[in-house]
């Protein structure tokens, strides 16, 4: 962490621009603070960076109110920021992918009734077991290490990416296979976890996703199990076999965020944990409190950094007016530690009560895992905590490089607990 100051908004808004911002959690934050208070809605001017312009949205307010009217700020044609070669790119070849996330009325809404079955509590109360299962697998594995570990890398990315994995129902031995293929895309911008720097390699990445669940998809069509995968393989829209597209789109979408961003938050959370001693013993106190902590560390982390949305109208918001085609950027991180949203926004607080966060995004695009995220974390620290006789930091934490989703790439502790 630095002790850099934005000296200006205008410096302030290039933080949603740049991958090092976000690893540089309280320069970020710093920036975000400034924009709040003197320009919360603000015009990022590209300047030939490469990248086109767009307004930044950094109240919590001003985020619902825009999520709550998709019919007039719609997610095409970019959904995530990127660079205008991007933009020129999709504009002439489409989408690489066709996810959730990508999609408008009345698309999304059909794509999300695929497995918004699965998502009701009635069937996630179902996988209580096997979510605990997991968890105390790999609270296990942490104590037979010997008292010092990478968190983020030796146990929080593993949990989550068993569940979600073992919901879709692909075998273990190509876990590690999705592990690696989700790292090199949300990490494009990390020298660490990229594949390399040149941009290309991410329609590769792409390309790899789609040969595997090429196969998986035809595997399913040909001989449907009680798994996820069989569900979206054999799913029909208005009585069409979904496209080759969207099918591979929702592996991609369900294998990758279901659970790097889970893991995010289990490893954030930790670290918030660790720097906040008396939260971590007032929930050992008290694991009654493991609910509103678990959502506190979803807000804490904010995993999804940001999702685009463009105007179909021109749209008044405060002082200024978004011009019908001009795109916005909801940042979920400046929302939820909003002053006017929070009370004590920048306080770790395991009992916070309201916690009305963003992290899960609002209206229709509210993420359908969501119960599922806070089901892990709960089941993953009721198994630690009980057994965590100390902990402490081992050396840097350290954030990868993003502009759109991401958290701690290494976590160094030292523990002690019980086996």
């Amino acid at each position: 962490m630095s002790d850099r100051q934005p000296t200006n908004v205008e410096e302030a808004g290039y933080v949603f621009v740049d991958p090092s911002a976000y690893a540089d959690e309280e320069y970020f934050h710093r920036a975000c603070a400034m924009l709040r208070e003197q320009d919360p809605v603000h015009w990022v001017e590209s300047h030939g960076l490469g990248f086109n312009s767009f307004w930044a949205i950094t109240k919590s307010a001003d985020i619902f109110d825009i999520e709550a009217r998709n019919q007039i700020f719609l997610s095409e044609p970019r959904p995530v920021l990127g660079g205008s070669a991007d933009d020129e790119r999709r504009a002439k070849d489409g989408d690489l992918l066709r996810t959730l996330i990508h999609v408008d009325d009345p698309e999304h809404r059909d794509l999300r009734g695929v497995t918004s079955e699965w998502f009701l509590p009635k069937n996630l109360n179902k996988l209580e077991d096997m979510i605990a299962m997991y968890a105390k697998r790999y609270v296990d594995k942490m104590a037979e290490m010997g008292g010092t570990c990478d968190f983020a890398r030796d146990i929080a990315m593993f949990m989550p990416l068993n569940v979600i994995l073992s919901i879709l129902g692909l075998p273990e031995e190509d876990y590690a296979k999705m592990l690696v293929l989700t790292q090199q895309m949300f990490g494009a911008q990390d020298e660490d976890l990229q594949r390399s720097a040149d941009p290309i390699d991410m329609m590769a990445i792409i390309q790899d996703f789609f040969v595997y669940f090429t196969k998986l998809t035809e595997d399913r069509r040909a001989n449907p199990t009680g798994d996820m995968a069989s569900v979206v393989a054999n799913a029909k829209i208005n009585g069409e076999d979904l496209t080759m597209i969207q099918t591979i789109s929702y592996y991609v979408i369900t294998a990758t965020a279901g659970h790097d961003t889970t893991a995010s938050a289990i490893a954030g959370g930790l670290l918030a944990l660790i720097e906040n001693p008396e939260q971590l013993q007032r929930l050992k106190n008290d694991p009654s409190l493991i609910n509103t902590a678990a959502d506190e560390m979803i807000r804490w982390v904010t995993p999804v950094k940001h999702f685009m949305r463009t105007a179909t109208e021109d749209y008044p918001l405060r002082d200024k007016v978004i011009k019908a085609g001009q795109s916005v950027l909801l940042s979920y991180p400046s929302g939820n530690r909003d002053e006017d949203a929070f009370v004590e926004p920048f306080a770790f607080d395991v009992g916070r009560s309201p916690n009305k966060h963003l992290s899960f995004g609002f209206g229709v695009h509210y993420c359908l895992g969501a119960m599922l995220a806070r089901m892990e974390l709960r089941a993953f620290f009721k198994e630690l905590l009980p057994r965590l006789e100390s902990v402490e930091l081992n050396g840097e934490a350290k954030w990868m490089k993003t502009i759109f989703v991401g958290g701690l790439k290494t976590l160094p502790i030292k523990f002690e607990m019980s086996k």
